[in-house]
C-alpha cells in the first residue's frame, strides 16, 4: 500500500529539514520534490506529520530552509495554475502544497521577523514555466501566491466543470478562459446551475482553506483602535489585480445562498450520505466575511438609487471602495437577486430550529454565527437590500432564529460574542420604521423557545426574549442592556397591541430598575428608567388604542411611578439603599409574574460545558457611540439632531432635556472614593432626577385611576375583563401632554465598531477550524483564548 510509505517519505524529508543546518540549495529538485512529488497525504496527516515545535525551529535555526520551502511551494502552485493542471500528478502536487503552506504559514506570521517576508521579491519565484512576462519576477510572493489560487480555483477539471467537449488536447486555455463562465452556482447574476461535483468540492474547499489561512495574518496583529489596519493580503486578493474577483465574489456568495442542508426533504437522509457541500459552504461564508471586512465608517460607500436592470450588478453607482467584494456586494440591486440572498440566509439560520420537531431528523449545520456576519455586511454595505428586506414580513424570518440564537445563548459565556451580533443586527433593523411596523404581524409558528407561552405578535415575542434575557441571562451580557432597551424604544411608536404577558413584563423591568439601590450603584443605571419611560410615552402618545393590556398594567404598578416621582435624593438615603445592597440579591433574580408553561419542545438554556474554550471580544463601544439620535417629521422622513439641539429641547427624557454630561454619566463621575468606588452624590441624583419624562403617565394615571377605582366600587367588579374592556373604549384625547416627537437612535458604524467586529470574526474563524487545527497553539495576538 502506497501511502504509508508516502507518509514516511514525507516525514523523513520533514526531519531532514529540520536537521539540515546548512542551506538546501532551491535548485535541488531531488530534495524538495519529496514534500510534494508523490504523496497521498490528507491535510490531516500534514498536520501530524508536520508538528508545531519542528516548523518552530526550522524557522529559528534555518531560516533560509523555512523560506526556501515556502517559495518553492508558491512556484509549485504558479506553475500548476500556468499548465492548468491537467494530469493527476500535477492536481497531486498543487493540493500537497497548498495544505502544506496551509501549516505553515501562521508560523510565519506569528513572528514579526518573518511578517514582511511573503512581501519581498525572491529571485525567480513568479517564473511559471516559460516565464514571458519580465515584469512578473518582480511580484512579491504573497502576489503570486494569491493569483495563483486565484487562477486555481477556476480550472478546468480540477475545479470546475469543463465546457470543452472534444479531444484532451484542445485543452481549455487558462489564460483565455472567462471564469464568469464558471461560476460555481446559479444565483445573483448567473442562471446556469453546475452539476454537483465532489471532487471539485473538495478540491476548492483545500484552496478556500490555504486562502482564509493567508487573510489570517490580521489575527496575529493586537487589536489597533485606529481603524487604518487594512490587510494587505485581503486588500490585493479583493483589487484589479484579480481577475477572478467578480465570479470568485458570486461564486461564493451563491454557494452559501443556495445551499440547502434538508437536501430532498428527506428527514434522516444525512445519517445515510455524508454532506460533502456542508464544509465548502461554510468554508465560502468564512472566506465571504473576511473579504469584507472593511470599515464602513471611514470609505465612501456608493449612493443607493435603483434606476438600472439588467445587470446583475448595478453600474450607475459611483466607484465604491477599492475592495472590489465590498464594491459587488453593495452594487447588487435586482429583486430576484435579493429575493435569493435573504431567502438563503433565512433557511440557513432557521435550520437549527426545525431540529426539535423530529430530533436529528435534519442536518444542524454550525455556522450561523458566520451568516450573521454576513448579513450584517449586506445590510451595512447594500442600503437596498436593507429596505428590501423591509419591505415585506420576510424580515421576521431573520428576526425569529436571531431571537431563537439569544434565547438560547444567554447562560452560555462562551457566546457572548453571539449575543451581541444577535442585538447589533435587531438595532440596525430597528432604526427603519418599517421594522416596527412589521412587528405587529401575529407570531404564530411555535418555535422551541424556553419563554411564556402567550398569544399575540412579533412584537411581544422580542420583548418577553429580551426580558428574559435581562433577567436570567449571565452577568456579562450587562453592556447589551442599553441596546436592548433603544431597540424597543425604536420599535416602541409603531405597536399596535402589546399582550398582557409583555406589558407585565415591561413593568416588571421598570420595578427591577427603578428600586434606589440600582439606580445608585452605578452611574449609568438610570439610563435603562429613562428608555423605559420612553417606550410607555410612545405608546401611550402613538398607540394608545389599541394597548388597553398596557395602560391596565400601568395602572395596577402605579405605585412604581410614584416612588420613582418621589425618589429621595438626601445623602443618609442614598446611604442606606446602597447599605441595603450588600443583603438583597440582584433584584432582577425575581421574577414578574408567574412564568408559566414554555413553549413546547423548549429545553433552558444551558451554560457552556467546563473546559469550552472562548475568544476575548474588543471593548463595545457605549450606546451613545453605537447610535445617532433622529428625529420622524410628519412625513416620515428622518432628521438627524445635533447634539446642541438636544441640549436645549424643552421636554425630560434623556434624549431630549439631559445635557450630554448627564446623559454620559461617566465624563463626569459625581464622586470617586479613593478605591475607585463609585459614590452617588445628591446632585448628581437630581441632575437627573428632574428631567425623568414621567408628565404623561402622571396625568393618564391623574385621569384614569378615579374612573377605573369608580367602575369597580359600582360594579363590585373583580374581573379584570370588564376593566379592560372599559380601557378599550375610553380615550384621553385633548388630556394628554402634546405628543412629542418620535426620536429613533439609528445605529452609527465607527471605528470601535468595525475593531469589534474584526475580533469577533476572526474569533468565530479560529474556534470553528479544529479539523485540521489550523491557528491552534500559535501565539495569536488578535484576542485571548480563555477557557470558561
Amino acid at each position: 500500500m502506497g501511502s504509508a510509505d508516502s507518509k514516511l517519505n514525507f516525514r523523513k524529508a520533514v526531519i531532514q529539514l529540520t536537521t539540515k543546518t546548512q542551506p538546501v540549495e532551491a535548485t535541488d529538485d531531488a530534495f524538495w520534490d519529496q514534500f510534494w512529488a508523490d504523496t497521498a497525504t490528507s491535510v490531516q496527516d500534514v498536520f501530524a506529520l508536520v508538528p508545531a515545535a519542528e516548523i518552530r525551529a526550522v524557522r529559528e535555526e534555518s531560516p533560509s530552509n523555512l523560506a526556501t520551502l515556502c517559495y518553492k511551494a508558491v512556484e509549485k502552485l504558479v506553475q500548476g495554475a500556468e499548465s492548468g493542471c491537467h494530469s493527476e500528478k500535477e492536481k497531486q502536487v498543487v493540493l500537497n502544497c497548498s495544505r502544506l503552506l496551509t501549516r505553515v504559514l501562521p508560523y510565519i506570521f506569528e513572528d514579526p521577523d518573518w511578517r514582511g517576508f511573503f512581501w519581498s521579491t525572491v529571485p525567480g519565484a513568479g517564473q511559471g514555466g516559460q516565464g514571458e512576462e519580465e515584469d512578473e519576477n518582480a511580484r512579491p510572493l504573497a502576489e503570486s501566491l494569491l493569483l495563483a489560487i486565484a487562477d486555481l480555483l477556476f480550472c478546468p477539471d480540477f475545479t470546475v466543470q469543463s465546457h470543452q467537449r472534444s479531444t484532451v488536447d484542445s485543452a481549455e486555455d487558462i489564460h483565455s478562459l472567462d471564469s464568469c463562465e464558471y461560476i460555481w452556482e446559479a444565483g445573483v447574476g448567473f442562471a446556469h446551475s453546475p452539476q454537483p461535483n465532489y471532487i471539485h468540492d473538495m478540491n476548492r474547499m483545500e484552496l478556500l482553506k490555504l486562502l482564509l489561512t493567508c487573510f489570517s495574518e490580521a489575527m496575529y496583529l493586537p487589536p489597533a483602535p485606529e481603524s487604518g489596519s487594512t490587510n494587505p493580503w485581503v486588500q490585493f486578493f479583493c483589487s484589479t489585480e484579480n481577475r477572478h474577483a467578480l465570479p470568485l465574489f458570486t461564486s461564493l456568495l451563491n454557494t452559501v445562498c443556495a445551499y440547502d442542508p434538508v437536501g430532498y426533504g428527506i428527514p434522516y437522509n444525512h445519517l445515510l450520505f455524508s454532506d460533502y457541500r456542508e464544509p465548502l459552504v461554510e468554508e465560502a461564508a468564512q472566506v465571504l466575511i473576511v473579504t469584507l471586512d472593511h470599515d464602513s465608517a471611514t470609505s465612501a460607500s456608493p449612493t443607493v438609487d435603483g434606476t438600472t436592470t439588467g445587470t446583475a450588478m448595478d453600474d450607475t453607482d459611483p466607484p465604491g471602495p477599492e475592495n472590489l467584494f465590498v464594491n459587488y456586494l453593495s452594487r447588487i440591486h435586482r429583486e430576484e437577486d435579493f429575493q435569493f440572498v435573504l431567502k438563503g440566509i433565512a433557511r440557513l439560520l432557521s435550520n437549527p430550529l426545525l431540529q426539535t420537531y423530529l430530533p436529528n431528523s435534519t442536518k444542524k449545520i454550525q455556522f450561523h454565527q458566520e451568516l450573521l456576519v454576513l448579513f450584517w455586511k449586506l445590510c451595512d454595505f447594500n442600503k437596498k437590500f436593507l429596505f428590501f428586506v423591509l419591505k415585506s414580513s420576510d424580515v421576521l424570518d431573520i428576526l425569529v432564529p436571531i431571537l431563537y440564537f439569544l434565547n438560547d445563548a444567554r447562560a452560555d459565556q462562551s457566546r457572548v460574542g453571539l449575543m451581541h451580533i444577535g442585538v447589533f443586527i435587531l438595532l440596525l433593523l430597528s432604526g427603519e420604521r418599517n421594522f416596527g411596523v412589521r412587528l405587529n404581524k401575529p407570531y404564530s409558528v411555535r418555535v422551541p423557545l424556553d419563554i411564556p407561552v402567550f398569544t399575540g405578535t412579533h412584537a411581544d415575542l422580542l420583548i418577553v426574549v429580551f426580558h428574559k434575557i435581562i433577567t436570567s441571562g449571565h452577568q456579562r451580557l450587562q453592556p447589551l442592556f442599553d441596546c436592548l432597551l433603544t431597540i424597543v424604544v425604536n420599535v416602541s411608536p409603531y405597536l399596535k397591541s402589546l399582550s398582557m404577558v409583555t406589558a407585565n413584563k415591561l413593568l416588571h423591568l421598570l420595578e427591577a430598575f427603578s428600586t434606589p439601590w440600582f439606580l445608585f450603584s452605578a452611574a449609568q443605571n438610570h439610563h435603562l428608567v429613562f428608555f423605559l419611560l420612553e417606550v410607555f410615552n410612545n405608546i401611550i402618545q402613538y398607540q394608545f388604542d389599541g394597548n388597553s393590556n398596557l395602560v391596565y398594567a400601568i395602572i395596577r404598578k402605579r405605585s412604581v411611578f410614584h416612588q420613582l416621582a418621589n425618589l429621595p435624593t438626601d445623602p443618609s438615603t442614598i446611604h442606606k439603599a446602597l447599605q441595603r445592597r450588600r443583603r438583597t440579591p440582584e433584584p432582577l433574580s425575581r421574577t414578574g409574574s408567574q412564568e408559566g408553561a414554555s413553549m413546547e419542545g423548549s429545553r433552558p438554556a444551558a451554560p457552556a460545558e467546563p473546559g469550552t474554550l472562548k475568544t476575548s471580544l474588543a471593548a463595545t463601544p457605549g450606546i451613545d457611540k453605537l447610535t445617532e439620535k433622529s428625529q420622524v417629521s410628519e412625513d416620515g422622513t428622518l432628521r438627524s439632531l445635533e447634539p446642541e439641539r438636544q441640549q436645549s429641547s424643552p421636554e425630560g427624557s434623556p434624549a431630549k432635556g439631559e445635557s450630554s454630561q448627564a446623559w454620559r454619566g461617566q465624563r463626569r463621575p459625581s464622586s470617586s472614593s479613593a478605591s475607585g468606588q463609585w459614590n452617588p452624590t445628591p446632585d448628581w441624583v437630581v441632575s437627573w432626577k428632574s428631567k425623568l419624562p414621567l408628565q404623561t403617565i402622571m396625568r393618564l394615571l391623574q385621569v384614569l385611576v378615579p374612573q377605573v377605582e369608580k367602575i369597580c366600587i359600582d360594579k363590585g367588579l373583580t374581573d379584570e375583563s370588564e376593566i379592560l374592556r372599559f380601557l378599550q373604549h375610553g380615550t384621553l384625547v385633548g388630556l394628554l401632554p402634546v405628543p412629542h416627537p418620535i426620536l429613533i437612535r439609528k445605529y452609527q458604524a465607527n471605528s470601535g465598531t468595525a475593531m469589534w467586529f474584526r475580533t469577533y470574526m476572526w474569533g468565530v474563524i479560529y474556534l470553528r477550524n479544529v479539523d485540521p487545527p489550523i491557528w491552534y497553539d500559535t501565539d495569536v495576538k488578535l484576542f485571548e483564548i480563555q477557557r470558561v
